[in-house]
């Protein structure tokens, strides 16, 4: 099923993306606590929100498809190489990426998301896909100036607006098949798929937990295709996951 977080009439929830209406949802699915209200509203009468706010962390996987490595001049890396964003740089679908003044060269970068459900510590390959609740989209916002300036990546991947989600998750993905595309004003700059991820979700969720326990709600992206590129002001930005959706994101300059 494709849960979506929405807004409508004053209130937030959760409901279940059926062609084009939400059935409502009481409590929180990604805690696995929820049953449906029967309530039928209208996609076009809800604004739906980022799908998730992640209650700790985002935990990323870099260069992880071996071609975008080699466009930034950059190894395959022998092991994951994971960094983490703020849950403050998450918005939603439809939200501004705002380009902060400190930056000259913020670049987009189409991902898969994952949505962790369960609290994950020290999973193994065998029973790492049993913690992820669903699949998202997601747009790993970078500073690229900023990153290759400071060696770190934690301001350049951290600023406010700079982790849309969305617009729903996807509980039963295909995992051989995840393809995720991503275009500016209509042309496409990404097409990656799943089958070229150099480490594989197991691997990465094996990997981030034999160190750091993630919870419900946390997010694990996992990295991004050849062809990232600058942003500008006034462009829109989408980032479409077969199956799951299109996350479209305007762009507009720092006031």
């Amino acid at each position: 099923m494709r849960v979506a977080r929405f807004s409508h009439q004053g209130r937030i929830g959760f409901g279940i993306v059926d062609e084009d209406a939400l059935v409502e949802l009481s409590g929180d699915p990604i805690l696995g606590l929820w049953d449906t209200t029967g309530n039928r509203i209208p996609l076009g009468e809800a604004k739906l929100l980022a799908p998730v706010i992640p209650r700790s962390k985002v935990v990323a996987v870099g260069r992880n498809y071996a071609k975008h490595a080699a466009e930034l001049g950059n190894d395959v890396p022998t092991q994951p190489l994971v960094f983490l964003k703020p849950n403050t740089s998450v918005i939603g679908p439809g939200d501004a990426i705002v380009l902060p003044p400190e930056s000259e060269s913020v670049h987009f970068e189409g991902e898969v998301a994952l949505v962790i459900g369960s609290v994950a510590r020290r999973l193994t390959p065998d029973n790492a896909l049993s913690a992820v609740f669903g699949v998202t989209v997601a747009n790993d916002v970078t500073a690229r100036d900023l990153q290759r300036a400071e060696g770190q990546w934690v301001r350049a991947k951290g600023f406010d607006t700079f982790c849309p989600l969305g617009p729903a998750i996807e509980t039963e993905p295909d995992w051989d098949a995840l393809r995720v595309i991503t275009r500016v004003d209509g042309e496409v700059r990404q097409d990656g798929v799943s089958s070229d991820w150099v480490f594989d979700v197991p691997t990465v969720l094996t990997w981030i937990t034999a160190a750091m326990t993630l919870l419900p709600g946390d997010v694990v992206l996992m990295g991004t295709p050849e062809g990232v590129g600058p942003l500008e002001p006034g462009q829109t930005v989408e980032v479409e996951v077969p199956g799951v959706g299109t996350l479209r994101s305007p762009v507009v300059a720092h006031a």
